[in-house]
């Protein structure tokens, strides 16, 4: 037999369903290979957003290249100002024949990600909207408007915080005064790619625990048990992602920990919608 999934439709016409429930809307069957076919006319309109937004790049490349992406190489990026840092002169070469080539590549790809994002994030909501009852469709629009909220927040503040630090850390950093800083322009592009997707990415987790708490996998007692371990991941994954000075691992680790505190909040909400949901369904 094969796999069946259901979806709700909205009806054409209230009344009362064959069921006696006012207002029923009718249940419209589609296959395993429906879902996939669905899922992947989904997946070309989001990258179809990325392809948007890597043209938007290509019409001002010049800005792209010289204001953002060389930006935090000159000791005049306001940044550095409000951060009170002092960036060493830092020299960019190029020690590879395709290299500023990938480094175009990269840039439009990265851009063209980061301004289709929300696009991508639509998509997936418009995926899984129609299994949704009409109060849940809400909520869940809501929730997508706040994951491509907190992806912006976490790139600005890899680009605008993470950024500055690391490359005052790295062009001050002299072991000895025969070794001159130079660094290779793919190499500071995919250091710079990292730290501003990669604090985009972690920057959802309160997004993912809303999710996994509306579905009863996560609960605030389970994100207050396991805090001590959360410290100790957020710690690695500010390691991994900075400098390793403990200035800078503190700078990234103090916002995980608030979006891990306020995560532990947020579930509480969500867990508590949920009951109500369930008691409301049941008559009680």
């Amino acid at each position: 037999m094969p796999l069946s999934f259901k979806l709700r439709k909205k009806p054409a016409v209230s009344g009362v369903s064959g069921d006696g429930a006012q207002g029923a809307e009718p249940m419209l069957e589609m296959s395993f290979l429906d879902h996939l076919e669905e899922l992947r006319w989904r997946i070309i309109k989001g990258l179809v957003g990325v392809l948007v937004g890597a043209v938007v790049c290509m019409f001002f490349w010049e800005w792209v290249i010289d204001v953002l992406l060389l930006g935090p190489t000159r000791a005049d990026f306001f940044m550095y100002e409000v951060l009170r840092l002092n960036l060493e002169e830092f020299i960019i070469q190029n020690r590879t024949v395709p290299g500023q080539f990938f480094v175009m590549i990269g840039t439009v790809g990265v851009v063209g990600v980061i301004i289709g994002a929300p696009v991508l994030i639509y998509q997936l909501w418009a995926f899984i909207e129609p299994g949704l009852y009409p109060h849940e469709k809400s909520k869940m629009r809501f929730t997508a408007v706040w994951a491509s909220f907190f992806f912006a927040l976490g790139v600005s503040f890899g680009y605008l915080i993470l950024t500055p630090v690391a490359l005052s850390f790295f062009a001050g950093l002299s072991l000895s005064s025969q070794i001159i800083n130079e660094f290779d322009v793919t190499n500071y592009f995919s250091m710079v790619t990292m730290w501003a997707l990669g604090a985009g990415l972690l920057f959802e987790l309160p997004v993912v625990v809303y999710l996994l708490s509306k579905i009863g996998l996560l609960n605030p007692a389970i994100l207050r048990k396991s805090r001590r371990f959360a410290l100790i991941i957020i710690l690695v994954i500010a390691a991994f992602l900075t400098p390793p000075d403990p200035m800078s691992q503190i700078i990234m680790a103090i916002p995980l920990l608030l979006l891990y505190q306020g995560s532990i909040w947020i579930s509480g909400v969500a867990v508590r919608r949920r009951a109500k949901e369930m008691k409301e369904a049941l008559g009680e």
